[in-house]
């Protein structure tokens, strides 16, 4: 007997994985392979590079609330942000987005007390003060 190099169950399976990748295209993408082997590649490229955007973008909106809320009572993002380091107050930044959305009260209050604590750092005296 010759030997049988692809089975034809193998090559229906692997071309009904590609197909139920692509169900949803239009046109050709979804019904002609070879097109669709190219489409279903692509579309995979897309949703990892995708994945990673909305960690980048989620991020950026954080930032953007906080720095909204944190110019509403006079300061901006960067100088609230070293005061919450400086205060050692470790909240990330989504937190702090939540905070100034849903208790702005609590965030004015967070805000308050980054400041006093880093001004009560900046008034004491270092090791040029004992010189």
């Amino acid at each position: 007997m010759p030997r049988v190099k692809g089975l034809h169950g193998a090559r229906v399976a692997r071309r009904a994985r590609v197909f139920a990748l692509v169900k949803g295209f239009r046109g050709k993408r979804k019904n002609c392979y070879s097109i669709a082997v190219r489409a279903a590649e692509r579309s995979m490229q897309n949703a990892y590079i995708g994945r990673k955007q909305k960690k980048r973008e989620m991020r950026r909106m954080w930032i953007g609330r906080v720095n909204g809320a944190a110019r509403e009572h006079g300061t901006n993002y960067s100088t609230f942000q070293h005061n919450l380091s400086v205060s050692e107050i470790e909240i990330n930044r989504k937190v702090l987005s939540e905070l100034a959305i849903h208790e702005p009260k609590s965030f004015k209050a967070l805000l308050d007390f980054s400041k006093k604590k880093c001004a009560e750092n900046k008034a004491k005296p270092g090791l040029a003060g004992l010189l």
